[in-house]
């Protein structure tokens, strides 16, 4: 072996080790340092120069209480992780890849993906043991299978078709994807990816799925639609038989806090006004989920929807109509 490759070779596993012991204590003094790693005080000195070149701001002190302490940069540096804490940390993003945080889900899920692309064969096994033990995966989502979920999340990043076995009516049928985001409603996972058996694209419930797998066949990314946006749309109107649209007359966020985000689509049209796109199976219910808001309100479409509007409305008239009015109290 060539010396001096051997020679940077130990280099870089003693400084790997020395940024190792600086993340596991506050502060350590030179003589405790050169003690655990075998060297002088010296090559302590060049091996923490060598880190904060790097990134890593090492900050020194002198005197009594003084000593080496790893301090807080402007930029994440890499962090180093031993077997055990690899494993707690992997636990706590599949924990928290499920949790009810807004945008939470979403970075747990990327901060999972990278650690599983390093993460060794036999720590893979333990978190996958471990992470049935986690409760509060799925928090206040309808749980899902992890595997299922790490399988599309790395399809997702590696530009890879995947495939899964999803309900469709009666029937479990197979499905080709090419797979472009997970989205994490306040509810459910889902995945937006281009349907190549039906050549355009879908969105599916990552719950519902089974046997997921990832080939190694990379795809050349499509121009794709947002993809909160169309998930969205699709969970709160697209799956319906029936649409509608509403002009309603409060601020956008005032409707958003009465109606959960995977029952309409709340868009702002001006500082008093929304438009407000649901979907069910009759239009009746929209209607009165809409009314019940208690806002004014104009319908956008359908056509048809105004016309049922005149007609309950005639209906409830009638029925108010029918009832007596109660006689004024006189004074005794």
């Amino acid at each position: 072996m060539d010396v001096a490759s051997g020679n940077e070779r130990g280099t870089t596993e003693r400084v790997l080790t020395l940024l190792g012991l600086l993340q596991q204590r506050q502060v350590w003094t030179g003589p405790e340092l050169a003690d655990r790693l075998g060297v002088t005080s010296r090559t302590v000195r060049r091996d923490v120069e060598r880190l904060r070149t790097l990134g890593y701001p090492v900050h020194a002190g002198q005197g009594v209480g003084g000593g080496y302490r790893l301090g807080a940069g402007q930029d994440l540096p890499p962090l180093l992780l031993d077997d055990q804490e690899a494993i707690g940390t992997a636990v706590s993003l599949l924990a928290g890849a499920g949790g009810a945080v807004a945008g939470a889900g979403d970075a747990a899920l990327r901060a999972l993906t990278k650690l599983d692309q390093v993460l060794p064969t036999r720590l893979r096994h333990e978190v996958r043991a471990l992470s049935g033990s986690v409760e509060s995966f799925g928090g206040g989502r309808t749980p899902v299978d992890p595997e299922v979920l790490m399988t599309l999340a790395r399809a997702c990043r590696d530009e890879v078709e995947a495939g899964f076995d999803y309900p469709s009516g009666s029937e479990v049928r197979r499905r080709r994807v090419e797979p472009y985001r997970l989205v994490a409603s306040d509810r459910r996972w889902y995945l937006l990816a281009y349907d190549l058996d039906r050549d355009d694209w879908r969105s599916f419930r990552v719950d519902r799925m089974t046997d997921a797998s990832a080939r190694t066949w990379r795809f050349c990314p499509r121009a794709a639609p947002d993809a909160a946006t169309y998930v969205q749309e699709s969970v709160a109107s697209r799956v319906y038989p029936h649409q509608a649209r509403f002009l309603v007359h409060a601020p956008a966020d005032t409707v958003r806090a009465q109606i959960p985000a995977s029952a309409a689509v709340v868009r702002r049209r001006a500082s008093e006004l929304c438009e407000v796109l649901s979907g069910a199976a009759s239009l009746d219910f929209v209607l009165m989920h809409v009314l019940l808001l208690g806002h004014d309100f104009e319908v956008l479409d359908p056509p048809e929807l105004g016309r049922r509007c005149r007609a309950l409305a005639e209906r409830l008239l009638s029925a108010g109509a029918t009832i007596s009015p109660v006689p004024d109290m006189e004074e005794p």
